[in-house]
């Protein structure tokens, strides 16, 4: 009997349960193996892991030593790059010569990116509100003595004797002008969302309708991995064509000043369930994806990407990003950086029905990537 479709109590388990033989050939994986793996069974028999092993130096390091010495050994928070670029962080356990036919080595998975995630995202969004509240405290105290440096400049504009001299008020002028621009997109944005259903891939179209433009004779590899099932979601339209412009365009321009060859942008449409957003469980989202093969956001900047003022491009003015996550919660939705190697992936998290939430924090949430 195929061990696979043996009835087998780990197919109850969340844990992966992975079992290889001396060929690094699976004899078993349960289903929490094949979620985790992004495989099927039949699959990874025909790969077999040695694609696995070479991108994951560390894990083979792990199971000679496991093996060489006939103990069980633990990574803890390690990061696995597994088939199509993904990345999972997880628990492993490695037991050598398990009790299981023709078995060389167990590998036991556990998925703790979920939960690490919900942890970042929560502190993350403790910051963003705290920078938030400052950088809007802060706006408001400049606005009133920027409106009275250009009430000066107009009263002394009029009052001097030679016009050349204008020329010195005029740059006062637009510079405060230029400042209270900058100073109401920290405020973010005034209009409220008018909220209709909306089919996400309209706008997305429209995106890269208005990309396409842009690029002009410019190389740019298009990639559209759309779910066609997608439900509509309770939005307004306007403001999510603000929000994927921002993210795509920021793709565009890195992937430009970057050199990248062969630039290529990505759109993808997913169905999350049981997805947490802010500690609040929904039970349907739309996961819209943004993702470009160019350089890479910086590690020092993972942190506080979607914080105000932070920018990884010469010139920029940092309030991109933080203006899209502000849309973003305006939907009870998030904007989430997911790091992929070889890959930037920038992703819009909305609730399908933004009310029809569980009680509680649940952070058992499952995606169908």
């Amino acid at each position: 009997m195929n061990p696979r479709t043996e009835p087998r109590l780990a197919d109850t388990l969340n844990t992966a349960i992975v079992v290889l033989d001396e060929r690094n050939r699976p004899i078993y994986l349960n289903s929490a193996a094949e979620q985790f793996l992004g495989t099927s069974y039949t699959a990874a028999l025909k790969s077999g892991f040695d694609a696995v092993f070479e991108a994951n130096p560390l894990l083979v390091d792990t199971i000679r030593e496991a093996l060489s010495t006939s103990q069980v050994m633990t990574l803890r928070e390690v990061e696995l790059v597994l088939a199509h670029e993904l990345v999972r962080i997880a628990d492993c356990a490695i037991t050598p010569r398990p009790d299981y036919p023709r078995a060389r080595v167990m590998l036991e998975l556990n998925d703790i990116e979920r939960h690490l995630r919900i942890s970042r995202d929560a502190r993350i969004n403790s910051l963003q509100m705290t920078t938030r509240q400052m950088m809007r405290g802060l706006a408001h105290e400049l606005k009133n003595p920027l409106g009275g440096v250009r009430g000066a400049a107009q009263l002394l504009e009029r009052e001097l004797p030679d016009e050349r001299l204008t020329e010195y008020t005029r740059i006062i002028l637009q510079e405060t002008d230029r400042l209270r621009g900058l100073i109401d997109r920290m405020l973010g944005p005034i209009d409220r969302p008018n909220f209709e259903w909306v089919n996400v891939h309209e706008p997305l179209e429209q995106v890269r309708q208005l990309l396409r433009i842009e690029a002009g004779d410019r190389p740019l590899d298009w990639k559209l991995d759309y779910d066609p099932s997608l439900p509509d979601v309770w939005a307004d339209r306007d403001q999510l064509v603000q929000v994927l412009l921002n993210l795509a365009r920021n793709a565009v321009q890195a992937m430009r000043e970057g050199e990248t060859p062969n630039p290529r942008l990505t759109f993808r449409t997913r169905v999350l369930r049981q997805f947490t957003i802010h500690g609040k469980r929904h039970r349907l989202a739309v996961r819209i994806d943004v993702e470009d093969n160019g350089p890479g956001v910086p590690d020092e900047l993972v942190e506080t990407l979607f914080l105000p003022m932070v920018s990884g491009r010469a010139g920029g003015s940092g309030l991109g990003l933080s203006l899209a996550q502000t849309i973003a919660e305006r939907h009870q939705g998030m904007i989430e950086f997911v790091p992929k190697r070889r890959l930037t992936r920038f992703s819009l998290i909305l609730p399908i029905h933004p009310d029809d939430d569980s009680p509680g924090s649940v952070s058992s949430d499952s995606s169908n990537e």
